[in-house]
């Protein structure tokens, strides 16, 4: 199912939209509105992100991690996303082991897999320091093994990621978000 057309608020509209690369590759996110926003919009670089989350996306598959979601600004209307944010499930125990990290450096020649604080480094003029998978695939992907994400919802409530990356930054009005899935799953 082709992806839908953003909302009045330049969202995506609420739910999971499930797409292969292909598709997402195809989609209003890349090709842009169809509005006066087009004008700026920049499909070159939206399809360079894709490309960098595509690398990311498969390793994650590599290692069994079949849900994966993608977020951020990227699926909004805005004509140039500074990356692409994500979440991917995964199990706790991997994940406090070190091993899921272990597995996903061993696939990428950068061992960008990381969500250590102290790895953080600071780019340009941007306040909040970013991951190293940040600084060379321009896309931020974290665990979620049933955490808080250190978002909150209006009411001050401590958001899990599934809940956090469904909302609007600002707004808190609902949205829709990329369920990335291999091209076999569709």
């Amino acid at each position: 199912m082709p992806l839908p057309a953003f909302t009045d608020h330049g969202v995506l509209p609420p739910g999971d939209h499930r797409l292969t690369f292909a598709e997402l590759k195809d989609s209003v996110l890349v090709h842009g509105p169809g509005t006066a926003e087009s004008e700026r919009w920049d499909p070159d670089w939206r399809l360079f992100l894709i490309e960098r989350a595509e690398i990311l996306v498969q390793q994650l598959w590599d290692v069994g991690i079949e849900d994966v979601y993608l977020d951020g600004s990227f699926v909004e209307a805005k004509s140039h996303p500074n990356d692409i944010d994500g979440y991917f499930i995964c199990d706790v125990f991997d994940f406090a082991s070190g091993e899921l990290q272990h597995k996903l450096n061993a696939r990428d020649p950068h061992k960008v897999w990381t969500w250590d604080p102290g790895e953080r480094r600071a780019y340009r003029d941007y306040v909040k320091k970013q991951l190293p998978m940040w600084h060379v695939y321009r896309v931020e992907l974290y665990p979620h093994y049933g955490q808080i994400s250190g978002i909150q919802d209006a009411h001050g409530h401590d958001l899990l990621f599934p809940s956090a990356f469904r909302l609007q930054r600002n707004t808190d009005a609902p949205k829709g978000i990329i369920h990335i899935i291999p091209e076999e799953r569709t």
